[in-house]
């Protein structure tokens, strides 16, 4: 089965919102066993649209656009499909009804025009929505299948996995088998990774055997992609290569599911160690503990932190010596072992990190540039820090010591030697 995702917003083309729709879309019909020939975005536009759907339904088994089913002017994709298919617009009750009941309990006036989103094709079959107030569209016409989603990404996804894909799932008597298994590595380069540690793959590769390196600051990505008949066939082509990937990558593997966070790792191994930890954060102001907090359940190792962006902070919070700071700086090994151990001091935890810096893209020096990051780590056994220097963008230098604070905690917690991208523990 061929697919198109039609994407419809002046907003997604001008850069207003970003397009998160379409590449959650892609990636769940290509897991299904759905083929995605083609991603379009297009404006609010009704010959645009018509034109579109027109062109997709020609030409693939399967359309599904979001976007433009709103209450007001602009949001025109059920007029667009009500005329392409030459079918007349009708007002859904259950639809009003309950839209009418979401106003009443957010104590928001019912408007003339909200009567709008209960408005749908009469050829259509409704794809009720439980989660807003613009219902999804199902069309059946002449073998082609189309359906209508909202763009909202919560209800989109809600629709998707609730009501299209279990549609599909009667539609295709037989389908193949597209899955792909991810694994996330940190603290080392993509190059690194895949020549010097995994080396060549060419012999694990085989027809419909993929395997692809994301990089991206928290770390290198690996995802290992193919196509079965079934669950049994799939397995077996990839056994082969995960194995090898797993052996010669080993500890440098934070963990295998999908949407696997570093920190995520992170928080398993302060559980399965039952140990709490703290941050002094200064160039990051408060990314680490965002970063951790970020995971569900986090409360049982994370104590709170101290955003020591000023000297005066480190020096009344942290224990910082005011010595330090004149002689050698803020940025600096110094200070950085003074703020991880402070940290835990002071909030009474097991571990304690930190980080000073210098993250742009202004207020370096030739003896201190832009990116030059300390990270700082204390617990009762071990206390250094690593230094380390990124980029002259502000936010990336953020991500990527956040990203490196994390992946030498997790090192740490395993009794790994070697530290990320192999930098030296500094101690005092």
């Amino acid at each position: 089965m061929q697919s198109r995702i039609i994407s419809i917003g002046n907003e997604l083309l001008i850069g207003d919102t970003v397009n998160t729709n379409a590449s959650w879309m892609g990636r769940q019909l290509t897991d299904f066993g759905i083929n995605v020939a083609r991603i379009s975005t297009i404006r609010d536009d009704l010959a645009t649209i018509k034109k579109e759907l027109s062109e997709g339904l020609a030409t693939e088994d399967l359309v599904i656009t979001t976007g433009g089913l709103g209450p007001t002017h602009d949001d025109i994709t059920k007029q667009a499909v009500a005329e392409l298919l030459d079918s007349e617009l009708v007002v859904h009750k259950p639809t009003l009804e309950f839209i009418k009941e979401i106003f009443e309990k957010r104590n928001i006036p019912f408007s003339e025009s909200n009567y709008r989103q209960a408005e749908i094709p009469k050829c259509c079959e409704i794809l009720f929505n439980n989660q807003g107030t613009a219902p999804g569209m199902w069309f059946e016409q002449k073998g082609k299948l189309l359906a209508i989603l909202p763009g909202v990404p919560y209800e989109m996804k809600h629709l998707m996995m609730e009501k299209v894909l279990p549609k599909l799932e009667e539609k295709i008597e037989q389908r193949e088998i597209r899955k792909s298994h991810y694994l996330l590595t940190s603290g080392i380069g993509e190059s690194t990774l895949s020549d010097k540690v995994i080396g060549d793959l060419e012999p694990y590769l085989q027809s419909d055997l993929e395997v692809a390196y994301l990089p991206s600051p928290e770390g290198t990505r690996i995802r290992v992609s193919a196509k079965a008949s079934t669950e049994e066939e799939w397995q077996q082509k990839v056994d082969p290569l995960l194995h090898h990937i797993k052996e010669k990558a080993g500890s440098l593997i934070v963990g295998e599911q999908k949407d696997l966070k570093l920190a995520d790792a992170v928080g398993q191994e302060l559980v399965r160690q039952d140990a709490t930890i703290a941050s002094a954060e200064s160039c990051t102001g408060g990314a680490m503990m965002n970063a951790l907090t970020d995971i569900p359940g986090s409360s049982r190792y994370i104590e709170g932190g101290i955003i020591a962006y000023e000297n005066r902070v480190k020096v009344e919070q942290l224990g910082v010596a005011e010595r330090d700071l004149k002689e050698v700086g803020a940025v600096s090994k110094a200070v950085a072992l003074q703020m991880a151990k402070g940290v835990a001091k002071k909030l009474g935890t097991d571990i304690g990190i930190s980080n000073t810096g210098i993250a742009g893209p202004g207020g370096g020096s030739a003896e201190k540039p832009v990116g030059l990051v300390w990270v700082g780590f204390w617990n009762k056994d071990q206390h250094f820090a690593l230094k380390a220097q990124f980029t002259n963008d502000r936010l990336i230098n953020k991500q990527r010591t956040t990203a490196l604070a994390l992946e030498m905690v997790r090192r740490v917690l395993r009794d790994m030697q070697e530290m990320p991208y192999g930098l030296q523990k500094q101690t005092a």
